[in-house]
């Protein structure tokens, strides 16, 4: 079996072959719309449990809001705060089974700082933020996540957090509290394990196919790379398009909100590998986060403002929501960062239920929804709780269509290229390609040891080798450089790395799809 046609490799031949079976009136089980962290989550867990099933989606997997989020897997601390203690407790469960089961080569644990300060009201806030923490480490217990895994919160005096944060503002500092939780290596690149692992299972995954209409039983779709007009036959649709869901089902009443985020530099930001939390002035449970990133990068979000009007593919940063993440970050570090900082700015939309009052205060529980037309669509939800909202999705699914199958495997089913920690550890490949790769990272770094052309970084300093380029086309669904770019090395979030690697990587793309860069 060559490498491009191992049973979880998703490329442009597949999707051919995979689309003309289904043009051909080849009727599947569930045929899922929206190629997300949800859609990618059904895909998985309905063919998991040995249902035929098909992913069509627009444009490119994560092409929406899953490659926008803060990259974290929480344990629904804010969940907690407001009093919804189910919701917290489900966001605790879902972090441990990603962290320990389906995904410990994607996640780590981050450490996170809340920096006190001598100033009013500052006693009064830390003891609420340590209560915090401590019930959300009970949920940690509750959830059977090891403290091995996400260590116990606890105070830090003021030269520990300055030895974790070298560049907090120093005067009237009183030490911290110190707590951990999860985080993805990439957000994107869990929707794209999650897909690959459905293909595994026979699933057919299909970019550039955009839904134009749908009812229970079919979906009417273009292929957005020739332009033609397809009928997909299914047993049951499932809507998967989070704020664009009502498009396929306008009884679907959203309210999105837009989380804003700007990229930092992790050194000239004065931050090491420890992610701080600053308190939004006025508001007693709201934080911004600065988060290090493994590539040298800092995250720096998040915002939540309703979005009025229709719904973008790519959303805008406004400069009020710039003006603000840099304003409140300053007030916790000793040297004010200002727009020059900034090297890139994202924004994700939530796909949140219509309710009243503030966007930040509308529940981040999921929905499944059964339209007159039959078509089943999931809304709401977070990234944290993507395989709970897949679950509910497709027992619905099954009930709905009188599909004959088992309970849902998802919980216990490793993505592509999972292992245990230790595990993982012993892996003979670099250590950044086995954090994105797991048991895979051999694989990809092998390509360079056959070519060593393709072991050269895509530009000096970069860390991402032509290797990756190709991995990405032949393995993971890439059909053009915006793919490779955007969603598969994420180079594409500093738009000066963007412009420098562009031309090496369409041109790299190009060889990779006519076979020529593949040994």
């Amino acid at each position: 079996m060559t490498p491009a046609s191992t049973p979880a490799a998703l490329n442009a031949r597949r999707r051919e072959i995979e689309l003309d079976r289904l043009a051909g009136g080849e009727t599947v089980d569930v045929l899922v719309v929206g190629g997300g962290v949800t859609g990618a989550g059904i895909a998985l867990d309905a063919a998991a449990r040995g249902l035929s099933v098909a992913l069509v989606e627009a444009h490119d997997l994560a092409f929406g809001t899953s490659r926008w989020s803060s990259k974290l897997v929480h344990g629904g601390l804010r969940y907690l705060a407001k009093g919804d203690v189910a919701l917290a407790r489900e966001s605790a469960v879902e972090r441990g089974v990603l962290m320990t089961r389906t995904a410990p080569h994607l996640t780590r644990p981050m450490a996170q700082l809340f920096p006190c300060y001598d100033v009013p009201g500052g006693r009064a806030r830390r003891a609420l933020v340590a209560a915090g923490l401590h019930a959300g480490d009970a949920l940690r217990r509750l959830a059977g996540t090891p403290s091995a895994v996400l260590p116990r919160p606890r105070s830090v005096p003021a030269p520990e957090a300055l030895a974790l944060v070298p560049g907090l503002a120093r005067p009237g500092l009183r030490g911290g509290l110190l707590s951990f939780d999860g985080a993805l290596t990439d957000d994107a690149r869990l929707v794209v394990a999650l897909a690959r692992t459905a293909a595994a299972f026979g699933a057919r995954v299909l970019t550039r196919l955009r839904a134009l209409d749908a009812d229970g039983r079919r979906v009417r779709a273009r292929d957005e790379v020739t332009g033609h007009e397809v009928e997909l036959r299914a047993r049951q649709v499932v809507n998967a398009t989070g704020v664009w869901a009502g498009e396929l089902a306008p009884s679907v009443r959203l309210a999105p909100s837009r989380g804003s985020h700007l990229v930092l530099d992790t050194h000239a930001t004065g931050l090491g590998d420890t992610a701080v939390l600053a308190p939004v002035p006025g508001e007693t449970n709201r934080f911004v986060f600065l988060l290090p990133q493994p590539d040298g990068r800092t995250y720096l979000g998040l915002t939540d403002e309703p979005l009025p009007g229709p719904v973008p593919d790519v959303p805008d940063v406004p400069p009020s929501d710039v003006d603000f993440l840099l304003e409140v970050a300053s007030t916790v570090l000793a040297r004010p960062l200002t727009e020059r900082d900034v090297l890139g700015r994202f924004a994700g939309l939530r796909p949140l239920l219509e309710g009243t009052g503030r966007s930040a205060d509308l529940s981040r529980e999921h929905a499944v929804l059964t339209g007159e037309s039959g078509v089943i669509t999931v809304v709401g939800g977070k990234l944290t709780t993507y395989r709970k909202m897949a679950e509910d999705a497709v027992d619905t699914a099954v009930a709905a269509a009188g599909l004959r199958v088992g309970p849902c495997r998802t919980s216990r089913l490793p993505l592509v290229g999972a292992a245990p920690r230790a595990a993982l550890s012993t892996v003979e490949a670099p250590e950044r390609l086995v954090a994105r790769y797991g048991t895979e990272a051999p694989r990809v770094a092998a390509l360079g040891e056959v070519d060593p052309a393709l072991a050269a970084p895509l530009f000096p300093g970069c860390p991402v080798t032509a290797a990756e380029v190709v991995w990405a086309v032949r393995h993971e669904g890439a059909l053009d450089a915006a793919d490779v770019l955007d969603r598969r090395t994420r180079l594409g979030l500093v738009l000066a790395d963007r412009a420098v690697a562009e031309d090496t990587v369409r041109d790299l793309v190009e060889r990779a799809r006519a076979g020529l860069a593949v040994p």
